[in-house]
């Protein structure tokens, strides 16, 4: 209730106090958290590219198991002497890949792809670490907005189990007295998956977090649940094909077969079902295993391009080039993948195949929120 003024209180004297805004965390703009939260997850999501390109580098040079123990603490310091070096040399000299592939190495090549392997552990171990203070510093500080500290815990958890399937991977491989010369394709497939998801999801958090929240709430009116529900499909799809190519490369099956669109000569490769028992060949023959990569691959590109013709329907401009970006993205990732076979999986090649996955399914990402959170246009926009 305001107060009586006095009939001599000379008009104007002072200023009458504004009230305070009640503006809460989440809607605090640019100058909020959301911002702060938002840089800090594109950071992450940058660095998981760089890890999943790490570890495909890794795998191409066949580093992986270089490093035969895993130590997530102390392991992060490398052989600081030639003592210890030779140390790490001779434990890996006591496992199958080395006596059975490498025993032609000499230190000095040994250190190559120690390197590698190093370099992608401790890359993992600075992920984790800009996690933590990041997560730790917007906690602490209680800047992180309402409903969002499950959906940060949640990629720090996904990343801690990476870090443990990522030595439950190598482990498979790190025998003696086995045979055993790579990691099971199997693992390796799982590792990259879950890179994937986590990808997935700091990409998702990071296009949330580029509007406020009543933005969000007023774009969802306008949801287009087709292109919606069509978009998550293919994204799904594409998931599939990332692990069918992680079988691929877990087998060595693109350094066979390597001609197209045949293999072979023939539709079918020969002798796909040689491995007993016959569930295997799905998942170890690599003329089978490659067989369904291309075909999955096909199938991708069909439902692409139905998903496209739906998207073009949207009344919303950015909707509809996001759609158009997918389907090219989609159609270049199918050339790449034809490339990659031609050239025998040529490092080079090969990368950029894995790398251009990430392009895919953060554009598949974009185009799925778009039509979940339309940007709203004006009429001449969308006529």
């Amino acid at each position: 209730m305001s107060q009586k003024r006095s009939i001599f209180e000379e008009v104007g004297s002072e200023a009458p106090k504004e009230a305070p805004k009640a503006v809460g965390v989440i809607d605090a703009g640019a100058k909020g958290a959301r911002r702060g939260i938002r840089i800090w997850l594109m950071i992450l999501f940058a660095l998981v590219v760089v890890m999943i390109a790490v570890g495909g580098l890794t795998r191409l040079t066949d580093s992986g198991l270089s490093i035969t123990e895993w130590r997530p603490v102390t392991g992060a310091v490398p052989p600081m002497n030639e003592a210890d070096w030779q140390s790490e040399f001779e434990k890996y000299k006591q496992i199958d890949q080395w006596a059975l592939e490498n025993n032609w190495m000499t230190l000095a090549d040994f250190k190559v792809i120690y390197w590698w392997e190093w370099g992608h552990r401790q890359l993992g171990r600075v992920i984790g670490l800009v996690w933590a203070v990041g997560f730790a510093g917007f906690a602490l500080s209680r800047q992180i907005p309402t409903g969002w500290t499950g959906r940060l815990l949640l990629i720090g958890a996904l990343g801690g189990l990476q870090g443990a399937i990522g030595w439950w991977m190598v482990a498979s491989g790190v025998t003696s007295g086995e045979g055993v010369t790579t990691v099971a394709s199997y693992r390796l497939a799982t590792h990259l998956g879950l890179a994937f998801l986590i990808l997935a999801f700091i990409g998702w958090y990071v296009l949330m977090l580029g509007r406020s929240e009543r933005d969000l709430m007023q774009a969802r009116r306008g949801k287009e649940a087709k292109q919606f529900s069509m978009s998550t499909g293919l994204l799904h799809m594409t998931f599939v094909q990332i692990l069918l190519g992680a079988l691929v490369a877990g087998i060595d099956a693109g350094r066979t077969f390597n001609d197209w669109p045949l293999m072979a000569g023939q539709v079918f490769p020969p002798d796909a079902f040689y491995i007993e028992p016959a569930w295997r060949n799905f998942f170890e023959n690599a003329g089978l295993v490659q067989f369904i990569h291309r075909s999955w691959g096909y199938l991708l590109m069909i439902f692409a391009i139905v998903v496209w013709r739906k998207g073009q329907g949207s009344a919303h401009k950015s909707t509809r080039f996001a759609f158009n970006l997918v389907l090219a993205a989609v159609f270049l990732q199918m050339v790449l993948g034809v490339v990659t076979v031609l050239t025998f999986a040529h490092m080079h090649v090969a990368i950029t195949h894995q790398i251009m996955a990430v392009l895919v399914v953060a554009l598949i990402l974009r185009a799925r929120f778009l039509s979940h959170y339309p940007v709203a246009t004006s009429v001449r926009d969308a006529a």
